[in-house]
């Protein structure tokens, strides 16, 4: 009885297959970036990748698939496939013991983010308006995934000590997600024009004052 022949797998073309998604990931992003998601076409970020128009749609499926490749990269700082709670910094903040250290950890960790993100976060806003599948990705990233990270790391945070007036976790997860919303850091920083370190400095405080207990 013959075996059934094995998947023929290369490293090799495994790596080359991950740099040309880099490419077309980076491109992307710059093309997003200079004119907008409803000017760019997928033609010019392949020439600019130095790829398929093929390519791109075998490796994405479509020009939103493409975005939010561009979205994830830019939300976890890099292209590994680890979750973004499970990576470093959230770890960090989980094993903390202190709730003050851990509202400070989360206030830089989130400004580091929104300071990656809030460039194409309006880009996919404004295309919301008028693309119903941009408007049901945004839907999905800035309401059910963020707030459900932070539901994860406001339980840490009351894992460690007492919330503010018998505050629930799913309450204050609402509160902290609302403070770290994109539209917040786009009314401190471009609106008002606060540097980082400022808003940084107001988040971690307007945390600790929102959610946090006295003791």
């Amino acid at each position: 009885m013959s075996r059934g022949r094995r998947p023929y797998s290369s490293p090799v073309r495994g790596e080359r297959a991950r740099q040309t998604r880099q490419r077309v990931t980076e491109a992307a992003t710059t093309l997003f970036l200079q004119d907008g998601y409803a000017s760019t076409s997928l033609a010019a970020i392949a020439n600019t990748a130095g790829v398929s128009v093929d390519t791109v749609y075998k490796t994405f499926g479509s020009k939103i698939g493409l975005l939010k490749e561009v979205l994830d990269v830019t939300i976890g700082g890099d292209d590994r496939p680890v979750p973004l709670l499970e990576r470093a910094g959230p770890q960090a903040l989980r094993a903390q013991t202190d709730q003050r250290a851990q509202v400070r950890m989360l206030a830089a960790g989130v400004t580091d983010q929104l300071e990656r993100i809030r460039p194409l976060d309006d880009i996919l806003r404004s295309a919301a308006a008028v693309d119903h599948e941009a408007s049901a990705l945004r839907q999905d990233i800035q309401v059910r995934q963020r707030r459900a990270a932070m539901q994860s790391v406001v339980g840490w945070i009351a894992a460690r000590g007492p919330l503010r007036d018998d505050l629930t976790v799913t309450r204050a997860a609402q509160v902290v997600w609302t403070l770290t919303s994109p539209e917040v850091h786009l009314l401190m920083r471009d609106t008002g024009g606060w540097s980082q370190s400022s808003y940084r400095a107001w988040l971690e405080q307007a945390i600790s004052d929102s959610i946090l207990g006295t003791s």
